[in-house]
């Protein structure tokens, strides 16, 4: 099955640096698969990627064009550059980062993770240690690669009931990952599992509220977005070679047909909010403008899988491994967004800014 899909327009033309490091994973071995190798490519590729609102149709293109090459790869590289993001904010807006990162051992080798997810039975209470810092215990869910990467941005509850952003190194050993629960098909070796923390030390990434306050907290969720769609590139591509074969019937055209629709929707979708970043959409506008995108965008891709799933039939998922894996990742990858509920949380956002 074709990798790519031929004479794709960018979102924005790569820089040669970020040209080169995607041309070097045609060479890796396991690209996506070996955590080792797609870690040590992660963290190259972190130290030349732009952040969201300097020049983020170049940013979301990386993204695309990883997640084009494989979904897995593009699962790790995306949370990693969000954390680096989320900290160039930070020294922009409220902390030393430099001392940030010197108290967890962080180096520019570092491999980061955000892990801000909440769930009903697991909390993590953030106090102020006695010899200074802060101290973080409790389990955290949800924490992909917490038993790989070497740190993460995890967000706490301090005592007045807001929540905190802390920088956590996860090799402490009071830091412990677990292996699991995770029995997903797709995105396997993604393993999203919780972390117990007892007494963790941890550095604060600005004041207890600002992690949600801020305006790229809307921005990093429409990275997502340019993962999910760049996934679904070669499917789209294949769905064509099926619509462009001598005996393919009207429903190849058609299939072939919604899938093109569907991706350049996606397309222009994200080149339009990129723009909007870069002219620092913030607060109410940037909340519905990240609804708005990621409810095209996740559309766009459950479009093309439903359409993989009756134009190809089972032969690919069944004899085309990288096929197949990439039709297992998606499916796992989507369920980030919420469907109905989120087209909800939309709704009731577009009619609060008397927009519809």
């Amino acid at each position: 099955m074709s990798r790519s899909v031929p004479d794709r327009p960018p979102l924005r033309a790569l820089p040669p640096a970020l040209d080169e490091a995607l041309a070097d994973v045609d060479d890796l071995a396991g690209f996506g698969v070996d955590l080792e190798s797609t870690l040590a490519w992660v963290s190259r590729v972190g130290r030349i990627a732009p952040s969201p609102g300097e020049d983020t149709a170049a940013l979301w293109e990386l993204l695309a064009s990883t997640s084009e090459r494989d979904v897995g790869a593009a699962r790790i590289l995306e949370p990693h550059l969000d954390a680096l993001a989320i900290l160039d904010q930070a020294r922009d807006d409220v902390a030393d980062v430099d001392a940030v990162l010197a108290s967890v051992d962080a180096t520019d080798d570092a491999t980061w993770g955000v892990f801000a997810a909440e769930g009903p039975a697991a909390r993590v209470t953030a106090r102020p240690a006695a010899g200074g810092g802060w101290t973080l215990t409790g389990t955290k869910p949800w924490c992909s690669l917490a038993g790989r990467l070497s740190h993460a941005l995890l967000t706490a509850w301090v005592d007045d009931g807001r929540r905190g952003l802390f920088a956590v190194d996860l090799r402490a050993p009071e830091v412990s990952a677990r292996p699991g629960p995770w029995a997903a098909r797709g995105l396997s070796q993604v393993v999203s599992a919780p972390v117990d923390l007892e007494g963790a030390h941890a550095a604060p990434v600005g004041e207890p509220g600002w992690y949600l306050r801020r305006a790229g907290f809307t921005w990093g969720g429409m990275g997502v977005a340019a993962v999910w769609w760049g996934g679904t590139l070669p499917i789209v591509a294949a769905l064509a070679a099926a619509g462009a074969r001598t005996d393919a019937d009207q429903l190849s055209a058609l299939y072939a047909g919604r899938a093109d629709a569907a991706s350049w929707a996606a397309s222009r979708t994200l080149a339009h909010a990129a723009a909007e970043i870069d002219e620092r959409v913030s607060g109410a506008d940037a909340a519905l403008l990240a609804a708005r995108v990621r409810a095209v965008v996740s559309r766009s891709v459950r479009v093309v899988l439903d359409d993989e799933a009756a134009a190809l039939g089972p032969g690919p998922v069944a004899a085309d491994e990288s096929h197949s894996r990439r039709v297992a990742d998606l499916s796992v990858y989507i369920r980030q967004d919420h469907a109905d509920r989120d087209l909800a949380r939309l709704g009731r956002l577009a009619v609060a800014e008397g927009r519809r």
